[in-house]
C-alpha cells in the first residue's frame, strides 16, 4: 500500500531535521515509501497467475479503513539498530483489518508452497536502514514519537515486484467499499 502524496510529504517534512543527524540511517526515497503487508522472495513465474488470483481473493473481503502514519521505531537493538520505521496509527479495528489482511495474504502464499516468514505482523513504513559497520544512533526514532500524519482511506492494495531496487506494480486490488456492518 502506498500512502498518498500528502501523507508522504508530511512525514518527509517531519523527517527533514533528522536526515543529516549523526548516526542517521541511509534514508529511503519518499517516492518509494510503502506499507508491506507480505514480503515474498523470488516467485517462480509459473506460480504468478495463481498468486495474483490468491491476492485478489485475500483483498476482496477487506472492509474500508482509515490509516495514518504515526510515531516511529526501530527494528534491532538500540546499540545495533537495523531499520528505522514509521508506525501505522488507527484504532484497534483498523489494526485488526490490516493484520487480518496480512494473514489472508500469507495463507494464499503458503497455499502455493511459497515460503512466508513466521513472525507477527507489525504494520510499518520503512524509512531507512542503518549500515551494520557504521556509527548508528538507535535513539533517533524517538525524535518522531509525537508525529501524527494526515489520515487517508485505504482504497487498494497493490502487488509489487521488486528487482534490482526497482518496484513494478503487477496488479492493484480495490478493498471493499461496503460498510462491514451491512449484510450482503
Amino acid at each position: 500500500m502506498t500512502p498518498p502524496p500528502e501523507a508522504r510529504d508530511s512525514l518527509a517534512a517531519a523527517l527533514a531535521p533528522l536526515r543529516d543527524a549523526p548516526g542517521a540511517p541511509r534514508w529511503g526515497d519518499p517516492a518509494r515509501w510503502h506499507l508491506t503487508l507480505l514480503f515474498l522472495g523470488a516467485v517462480p513465474p509459473d506460480l504468478l497467475p495463481a498468486l495474483t488470483a490468491g491476492v485478489g481473493e485475500a483483498v476482496a473481503p477487506t472492509p474500508p479503513a482509515v490509516l495514518r502514519l504515526a510515531g516511529a521505531g526501530r527494528f534491532g537493538s538500540r546499540r545495533r539498530p537495523q531499520v528505522c520505521w514509521a508506525g501505522v496509527d488507527g484504532d484497534v479495528a483498523v489494526l485488526a483489518v490490516l493484520a487480518a489482511l496480512a494473514g489472508r495474504l500469507a495463507a494464499a502464499a503458503r497455499g502455493l508452497g511459497l515460503p512466508v516468514e513466521d513472525r507477527p505482523f507489525r504494520p510499518h513504513l520503512t524509512l531507512g536502514r542503518w549500515h551494520p559497520r557504521r556509527p548508528a544512533d538507535g535513539d533517533l526514532p524517538e525524535r518522531l514519537a509525537g508525529y501524527r500524519g494526515p489520515q487517508w482511506p485505504l482504497r487498494e492494495v497493490t502487488m509489487v515486484r521488486s528487482t534490482g531496487g526497482r518496484h513494478e506494480v503487477l496488479e492493484s486490488f480495490p478493498v471493499s467499499t461496503r460498510d462491514p456492518s451491512e449484510r450482503p
